[in-house]
């Protein structure tokens, strides 16, 4: 029996391998890219992630907004744009760093998560994602030099 047919002894219902939720993260990458091919370059995409904040929760778009300036300030070469439906910035196209908003994948802490294009190797063993549930002034100080090192 393959994995996508078996059936959870818990619940009863058939796995199909993504949730709900993730789903709806890929209709939205699909139709990200249906949209950048159709306006190519010539618009800022920095007010589709502003608009895509300002729909988020409170708490999630009081972060989301928060890291916003925070990465603006710290890395200006990123290029904010949506990525999966949330916030990421960008260096020559490459996704560097990105917000998922707790909401979305109902969880109960909001992510903000490094790429593999993000410089912040450490020896063998580095961290790649942070849960976020309220951002301090120390935590933004934190995440300025952490967004400066992954642009480095």
């Amino acid at each position: 029996m393959s994995t996508t047919a078996k059936t959870t002894a818990t619940k009863g219902k058939k796995y199909d391998g993504f949730t709900e939720e993730e789903r709806d993260a890929m209709k939205e990458r699909a139709k990200e890219l249906k949209t950048s091919a159709r306006r190519g370059t010539k618009t800022d995409p920095e007010s589709d992630v502003l608009a895509k904040i300002a729909e988020m929760s409170e708490s999630d778009r009081v972060i989301a907004e928060r890291l916003h300036a925070v990465i603006k300030t710290n890395a200006p070469a990123l290029t904010p744009k949506l990525w999966y439906g949330m916030p990421a910035y960008a260096r020559d196209g490459k996704v560097v760093c990105f917000f998922q908003s707790a909401a979305k994948f109902k969880t109960r802490y909001a992510t903000l998560g490094f790429s593999d294009g993000a410089n912040l190797d450490e020896g063998a063993i580095w961290p790649t994602s942070f849960a976020l549930t309220e951002l301090t002034a120390d935590d933004e100080a934190r995440i300025g030099a952490l967004v400066k090192q992954a642009v480095s």
